[in-house]
């Protein structure tokens, strides 16, 4: 290996640190809705695995739904949950395309916890 590779690599580990930099912070832009109980409760979270907000019906509101709210609540935050990890999966793929090798089994999670 020449001096020349040495720098292009250099070259590309830092553009590649570039773009997984800037496909972290886009994953708070990346969000999704869960629900549960017909819709009646609403999850929403965003590409950082983080609860943004809750809406809950109503109707939910009476002391003896509360069990019941609950478990609504987690269901819809653990649906939100799931499928913004498939979107921000997706994002951080498209952020490094090019870059490095689509590995299969390469879970890029890892990076951003």
């Amino acid at each position: 290996m020449n001096m020349g590779d040495l720098f292009g690599m250099a070259g590309k580990m830092k553009e590649m640190q570039a773009r997984m930099q800037e496909a972290q912070e886009n994953l708070t832009k990346i969000t999704e809705v869960g629900e549960a109980g017909a819709g009646m409760v609403k999850a929403k979270a965003n590409g950082k695995k983080q609860l943004i907000s809750i809406e809950i019906d109503e109707d939910l509101m009476k002391p003896s739904d509360r069990e019941i709210l609950q478990d609504l609540i987690v269901a819809a935050t653990n649906k939100a949950l799931e499928k913004v990890e498939v979107k921000a999966k997706e994002e951080l793929q498209k952020s490094t395309e090019g870059l490095m090798p689509n590995i299969p089994g390469m879970d890029f999670d890892k990076l951003f916890k």
